[in-house]
């Protein structure tokens, strides 16, 4: 009597112990298809040296040309690329302008992105609940060109109207901007966040008497809190690295912002204002590379820091 081999047993063997012998073919296509997944596995990583290898190429040659001051570069507030009789590149206002507006989105977007997710997660019905994440995604794809016209054309005139200040392109509407930029991913993240949460927690809770609010305070909101520090951190990502719509609605204005109504300009903006303008070549334009390693810098600051935050909560 003779049985017929089951997907969890292991296939028959010839005599001797040998197994049978496979077509070259077959042999040949799944070594192939293993080389195609490792070198997928493998292409995030040679793209992103690639990205550093260019940068680099392009700006290193303006450290060692004898009349590049790296001190100027970090610290000073004068940014006079094109002048002819003292050119200056000092970024320090830039870095500035990019950490507050980052600052101030991340202010804003962080209470709404969190609670909108806590509600889309714990309150909505299920057809509710699918009508808001479609709406969701669909803020996430609207251009950032898009957001930045909105932003030159509506909410400044907003601005001047209800605060009375003579420009609405400023720091405050750059903010609001890069809030409603990132509020769909810190939504999205979040909520996948609480939703991985185990639903015995939530029955534990209520078996105890919790009321809603004890159950997602107490609960669920520290069940959460790597997911939770992982949309926030995609959030600050999207808001430090945006473009065109910090161009558009910060005013572009070298300088230090003393209030959230002054103008001012931000890294990404800078580079991108001004590449198309730089001769290749030039000490301008291998400056303007160089901010973007100190861009490189900033990010990476910002994740080691997000990953050592993760990495204690998690020991507690």
């Amino acid at each position: 009597m003779t049985t017929t081999p089951t997907p969890d047993t292991p296939p028959a063997r010839l005599p001797g112990g040998k197994r049978p012998s496979r077509p070259r073919w077959a042999v040949a296509g799944e070594r192939a298809l293993e080389a195609l997944i490792r070198f997928c596995g493998v292409s995030a990583v040679i793209f992103v040296l690639a990205i550093f290898f260019f940068v680099f190429r392009e700006a290193i040659p303006v450290l060692f040309g004898g009349r590049f001051d790296i001190g100027e570069f970090l610290f000073s507030t004068k940014w006079y690329p094109t002048s002819m009789s003292n050119v200056r590149y000092g970024t320090f206002a830039l870095t500035v302008g990019t950490m507050t507006v980052t600052t101030l989105a991340m202010a804003i977007a962080v209470p709404f992105g969190l609670g909108a997710a806590i509600y889309i997660s714990e309150f909505c019905g299920p057809r509710q609940k699918e009508t808001l994440k479609v709406i969701i995604e669909l803020l996430a794809a609207i251009p950032s060109v898009v957001w930045g016209f909105i932003g030159l054309t509506v909410i400044s005139k907003f601005i001047t109207t209800v605060t009375g200040t003579p420009v609405g392109v400023n720091l405050l509407n750059g903010s609001i901007i890069l809030a409603l930029m990132s509020v769909p991913i810190i939504v999205s993240i979040g909520e996948d966040a609480f939703k991985a949460v185990p639903d015995s927690f939530r029955e534990a809770a209520v078996a105890m008497g919790t009321t809603k609010w004890q159950l997602i305070l107490r609960v669920l909101l520290p069940a959460a809190k790597n997911g939770l520090l992982a949309a926030v951190l995609l959030g600050v990502g999207r808001a430090v690295g945006e473009t065109m719509a910090v161009l558009m609605a910060t005013g572009h204005s070298v300088q230090i912002p003393h209030g959230i109504f002054d103008s001012v300009r931000t890294l990404t903006a800078n580079v991108a204002a001004e590449l198309g303008e730089a001769a290749a070549g030039s000490d301008h334009y291998r400056v303007l590379f160089l901010t973007g390693i100190l861009l490189f810098a900033i990010t990476f600051v910002v994740n080691l820091t997000a990953d050592m935050v993760i990495r204690g909560v998690r020991r507690r």
